[in-house]
This record gives structure tokens, C-alpha cells and sequence, in this order.
């Protein structure tokens, strides 16, 4: 133990030096300066600890998936698939509705209830269908399926969530899914909670379809049509209130790969987009036979822009005009990018945090560190002397580890991390407490400096890694079930327990070997 491999003296002093390096940009640059550094690309350590909201401020959503309003779509889809699927297959004169969660249909005679069957099985997976009378079927999603479904809405809500609000330019924002149909959004430093409100709440579902110029939006419209609102810019400019517009979609949403503001010809604000490859063949095919007619861009169940298609448009990109400023463009082509929330949403609760408060944490979180340091050290330094000194020395160097593996790893630090901060400090030199005194037993027994020394740190080593490792797996534990504040915990008190073993075990180690080296005590004052 006390004769120390070279490799691992190198190995101590980079981990110190690499800890040092990358904890430096939290005491000698501003936010400011960090972000500035990071839009620039600059290789130079730059990232600082994000501070969670309760300590830079911000906003705090709550928000509701209307998960119900999902399955109603879903059914609606259901319905107009099993209608097209029929009529495909022949089965012309089926009745078909939705019954509660169910769409049924009803059929000519029962003789074609099995041939309906077999039509309405090929349609998708996650169907079960049975039959209330002879002549009807009474099609519902599996509870296999209604789960998945609503994992995947959740889980998309969130990523779409999180997409928009990178793509406004807001770093170190917290989105996490709670419980069934709750998302709790926290974004430190957001100074517009209503425009943040706006981007997180629009659907931002769009779809390309096509006018029908041949029937006024007061007679009677055919069941593949349906009378869509203009949005009011667009009403504003002259143009129709309404438009009759087919249920076929050309191509939707999904197909777009970039979305960006822009201006047209005449300068004013636009959104130019991009489709994929499938996205552009559809678009391409339909406005080269369809040249002539006018075909709606539908955001949200709106016409933001109904234009007459003067050629094909065959390259994959066109340009959205209409009653734009330069902001609105902006955030719909931010809306665009970031993709379609798959459900409406809600806002069950709503805090602002002021950066004050935030402060005034900070700076009490910091003198509880302080004076934790300074009780600790002054504890060893009184208890075991100059090995005491040298085990303080190995608890700055682990404050110093553990800020710059929070800098690294972008971990959220809160007001509870920095009770999980003070808690480590306190809990650090646990392990040079098991060395000294088991050297201190060694000495009792008549062994020398160097002996009472290798056999403290071989002999406590099992009771360290057994100590450490049960309140690591606690730590993980709370970090997995917990919620918000327990998370900020846990975070600190497991990454404060990884970067204490390793200065308490391996730092103090090899400054306690190079001091016996230099000095060649013959007594150890312990």
C-alpha cells in the first residue's frame, strides 16, 4: 500500500489537474461569458453547473395531456380507415359510427360479417373486434394497445417540448413526465413565461390539402369535405372567411425537414420548408396535377395560406406567405421544426420564481459549505493532527472534483443538492476516520510508522467500499423514484460519494506515502 505504482500517482494527479481545469469556469466566468463561449464553439473549458430554478429563478409549468381528446382522434382515424377499407373490398352499404370507445359497423347482412372481419383485422394490430348482433361488428383498441399509445403520446409530448424550447435558444430547461398524463416543465432564467406558454401550447399540427372551389361553404358538403376557418391574419387581408377543403391530406407535418423565417419576393416576412424524399414525390405529383387549383395550408385546423398552384412544385421546398410579422414567422417556423404535439394540452399550475430568491439561496447554500469546511477541517486537524491536515487538503480537492463533474455532466444543481453538497462534505472523511484509527490500533500493537500505515488503509478498505456503497445504491434509488427536489439530492449525494472515495482512498494516500517518503518519521502523531 505504501509503495505506490508510478501509474497511479500519474493517474491521481490528472484526475486532480483535469478537476481543477474543468471546475475553474465556475469561478472565473460569468454566465454570460460561458454561453457566449459555448455558442462560439470555443474547446476551451467553458460549462458551468446549471442551476436549477429555485436558484436562478424562472418558471415552473405543470402541464395536462388531454389524453382523452388522443383516443377520440384515434378513433375518428379508426372510423375513416374502416369506412375507405370497405368500400375498397366492396362492402359498400356498411354503416359505420362511433358507440362510446368503440366504432361499430353495421353491415347489409351477416353473411358478410366474416369478410368485414378479415378487412378490418388487416387495417392495423392492437384491434379487438366482436360482434353484438349478427349483421355488426363492434371494433376497440386492446388495453396492450391504449398503453403504448399513451406512452408514446406522453413520451413525444415531451420530446416536442423539449425540442421547442431549445430551439428558442433556452438552455438547461427541466422537462419530466409525472405520473400518467403530467409533464413538469422548469426553465431557469426564462424572463416571458406567456411567449413560453405559447410555444409549448400550440398543436403546430399542419397538413397540405386541397380547395374545393365548386362548393360554397354554405350548401351541403360532401362527407369527404369540411368547412376550415381562415386564420384571422389572413381574414384581415381580404381574404375568405372560410375555405371547403378536402379530408385527404397531400402531405402533412411529418414529412418536413426544416422550416425557417424568411421574406418573399416583396419582403415581407414568410416560412420557407423543406420535405423529405417520400414528403417531396407526394407534394411534387400533386401540384404537377393539380396545376390550376388551390390547394390549403392547414396549421392547427386553421388556413394560414391557401395559394393557386401556378406549376409543379417539384424540388421539395416551397414558401408559406401571408399576413406574417417578423416574430410570428419566426415562431412558426420554430413550431415546424420542433414537430406536433400528438394531444392538446393544459396548464394545471403555474410559478414564477424570482431570481432574488435565487440568489439569496445560493449565498446562504454557500456559507453553510464554508462553515461546514472550515468545522470539518478544524475536527481532523485537532483529532489526528498532521494526518489530519492532509485529509482536509483531500476534502478541498473532492469539493474541487465533485463541482467539476457537475460542470461536465450538466447535472441540474439545486437548492436540495446544495444540502446534498454540505451533507458529502460531512460524510468524506468518514473514510480517513477508518484508516487513522485503525493505524492508530496498529500503533497501539507496537508496529512501526510504515506498517501501521499500509496495514490502515488494506485492513479499513472492505469497511469503506461496504460503508460507501449502501448509501450509493440509496442515492441511485432516490435518484430513480424521486421527483424534482429528491433528484437534485440525490444527484450531489451520489456524485459527492463517487469523487469522496477517490480523494478519501487514493488523494490522501498518496500525499500521507510522499510525506513518509520525504520525512521518514519514526513515530506517527495520531
Amino acid at each position: 500500500m505504501v509503495n505506490l505504482p508510478r501509474w497511479q500517482i500519474i493517474l491521481v494527479a490528472l484526475v486532480v489537474l483535469a478537476g481543477v481545469i474543468f471546475a475553474a469556469p465556475n469561478l472565473l466566468l460569468t454566465r454570460e461569458q460561458a454561453t457566449r463561449m459555448a455558442d462560439e464553439g470555443s474547446i476551451l473549458p467553458h460549462q458551468q453547473i446549471s442551476l436549477g430554478l429555485d436558484l436562478r429563478g424562472g418558471v415552473y409549468l405543470l402541464v395536462g395531456v388531454d389524453l382523452s381528446a388522443l383516443m377520440e382522434q384515434d378513433r375518428d382515424n379508426l372510423q375513416e380507415g374502416i369506412r375507405a377499407a370497405l368500400n375498397e373490398a366492396g362492402l359498400l352499404n356498411s354503416e359505420i359510427g362511433i358507440v362510446g370507445d368503440a366504432v361499430e359497423v353495421t353491415l347489409p347482412s351477416e353473411d358478410e360479417a366474416d369478410r368485414a372481419r378479415d378487412v378490418i383485422n388487416g387495417l392495423q394490430q392492437g384491434l379487438a373486434i366482436t360482434s353484438p348482433a349478427d349483421n355488426r361488428l363492434r371494433v376497440v383498441f386492446t388495453e396492450a394497445a391504449l398503453r403504448e399509445r399513451t406512452n408514446a403520446a406522453m413520451s413525444q409530448s415531451v420530446e416536442v417540448m423539449r425540442r421547442r424550447i431549445d430551439e428558442s435558444g433556452t438552455r438547461e430547461a427541466s422537462i419530466q413526465r409525472q405520473g400518467t398524463d403530467r409533464i413538469v416543465i422548469q426553465v431557469p432564467g426564462f424572463d416571458d413565461p406567456q411567449r413560453l406558454k405559447a410555444l409549448l401550447g400550440e398543436p403546430a399540427v399542419m397538413s397540405f390539402r386541397f380547395v374545393n372551389e365548386n362548393i360554397a361553404p354554405g350548401a351541403r358538403i360532401p362527407p369527404s369535405y369540411e368547412i376550415l376557418p381562415a386564420a384571422e391574419s389572413e381574414r384581415r387581408a381580404g381574404f375568405p372567411a372560410s375555405y371547403v377543403v378536402s379530408k385527404r391530406v397531400i402531405v402533412d407535418g411529418d414529412h418536413l425537414t426544416n422550416a425557417q423565417a424568411t421574406f418573399d419576393q416583396d419582403g415581407r416576412p414568410a416560412v420557407s420548408f423543406n420535405f423529405d424524399t417520400l414528403g417531396a414525390k407526394r407534394f411534387g405529383d400533386a401540384t404537377r396535377d393539380n396545376v390550376g387549383r388551390i390547394f390549403a395550408i392547414i396549421l392547427d385546423d386553421e388556413v394560414i395560406s391557401a395559394p393557386r398552384i401556378q406549376s409543379a412544385i417539384t424540388g421539395g421546398s416551397g414558401i408559406i406567405t401571408g399576413s406574417f410579422s417578423v416574430e410570428t414567422a419566426q415562431d412558426l417556423a420554430l413550431l415546424l421544426r420542433a414537430g406536433a404535439l400528438p394531444a392538446p394540452v393544459q396548464y394545471l399550475e403555474e410559478r414564477t420564481v424570482g431570481p432574488g430568491l435565487g440568489a439569496d439561496s445560493i449565498a446562504a447554500g454557500e456559507i453553510a459549505s464554508v462553515l461546514g469546511l472550515i468545522f470539518v477541517v478544524i475536527f481532523m486537524v485537532v483529532m489526528y493532527g498532521l494526518l489530519g491536515a492532509m485529509a482536509s487538503t483531500a476534502l478541498v480537492i473532492n469539493l474541487v472534483l465533485l463541482l467539476a463533474a457537475l460542470s461536465v455532466l450538466q447535472a441540474t444543481l439545486t437548492l436540495p443538492g446544495i444540502a446534498g453538497i454540505v451533507l458529502t462534505m460531512g460524510m468524506a472523511v468518514d473514510a480517513n476516520v477508518l484508516i487513522f484509527e485503525r493505524m492508530r490500533e496498529e500503533l497501539y500493537s507496537g508496529r512501526g510508522p510504515v506498517t501501521a500505515v499500509d496495514a490502515g488503509y488494506r485492513r479499513a478498505m472492505v469497511t469503506i467500499w461496504d460503508s460507501n456503497l449502501t448509501t450509493l445504491i440509496a442515492g441511485v434509488l432516490l435518484f430513480h423514484f424521486g421527483t424534482g427536489p429528491i433528484k437534485g439530492f440525490a444527484v450531489t449525494l451520489s456524485l459527492g460519494l463517487i469523487t469522496s472515495m477517490f480523494s478519501a482512498i487514493m488523494v490522501t494516500r498518496v500525499i500521507v506515502v510522499f510525506w513518509l517518503r520525504r520525512r521518514r518519521p519514526q513515530t506517527l502523531a495520531i
